[in-house]
């Protein structure tokens, strides 16, 4: 008969990692946190499920990740660190943090630091993205950066449409860059020869990566976009207002005013 174990919380969950080190010594080759980690994220998932299930929401109940789903580990306090440019992993090209300082001769992992890490580190997380490329993403602790002071003119409604990116409740504007559209026609050239590719060929795994990159292009566009956009608003603002429900239709029965949809939005946001 197998063993049923009933675990109330992920940290009982740790504490079997010992005795599953000793039946499975691959374990020993990852670091603690970083196995505690996966813990953490079952534990989340099966709270998210037992929430919508509670909620009469579709449950989506949790899926098993296996070798080519599992895309990132997290180090959740420790066992990493940045020094001059170069990322050191424990257990990853070193086999702990304490002998980096012991040896001038430390295996290390090159990094493209695209900015100055700025506040304390606190946590890593290192992604794999479908074109095949790693990403080291630092959470940080930093200070506030002072804000625009809230005043009638620092307030403002942001209602995010379809025909513009944005609309602010001040009627302005912010243009949709439309990034597929610039793509689109180059998608549609590759994903018709990805079609044409029989499967198992190294044909279509060739094809395969050249469609993950273009739609790895058009992610890491509209990413920065957001970013930038955000940003200037953050600067500008003191208090920035977001999308409700039907703020659309909340139009004006009595004097018949029409104005532009998306600009109404905006105004009975804020």
């Amino acid at each position: 008969m197998p063993q049923v174990l009933l675990l109330s919380s992920k940290y009982e969950t740790n504490n079997l990692l010992p005795e599953w080190k000793e039946n499975k010594p691959e374990l020993k080759e990852v670091f603690s946190q970083v196995l505690q980690n996966v813990h953490e994220r079952v534990d989340l998932a099966l709270k998210a499920f037992f929430r919508r299930v509670k909620a009469g929401e579709k449950p989506g109940y949790p899926r098993f990740k296996g070798i080519g789903r599992y895309d990132s580990f997290t180090y959740p306090q420790k066992g990493f660190k940045v020094d001059s440019g170069k990322l050191y992993l424990s257990k990853i090209g070193d086999a702990t943090i304490a002998s980096m300082a012991a040896s001038t001769q430390s295996r290390h992992i090159k990094i493209k630091l695209h900015r100055p890490i700025e506040g304390k580190i606190k946590r890593l997380t290192v992604r794999r993205a479908a074109t095949g490329k790693w990403y080291a993403c630092f959470s940080v602790d930093q200070e506030d950066l002072p804000k625009p002071p809230w005043k009638d003119g620092s307030l403002v409604g942001v209602d995010v449409g379809l025909e513009s990116f944005a609309t602010l409740s001040n009627g302005e504007k912010i243009a949709n860059p439309r990034f597929f559209r610039e793509e689109e026609h180059e998608l549609a050239r590759v994903q018709k020869k990805l079609s044409k590719a029989p499967k198992g060929t190294p044909e279509r795994k060739k094809a395969i990566k050249v469609v993950e990159r273009i739609h790895e292009r058009i992610a890491n566009k509209r990413y920065e976009f957001a970013h930038q956009i955000s940003n200037q608003l953050v600067n500008r603002y003191g208090l920035i207002a977001l999308d409700p429900r039907n703020t659309p239709k909340m139009d004006c029965t009595q004097c018949g005013l029409s104005m532009d949809r998306d600009w109404n939005a905006a105004i009975n946001i804020l």
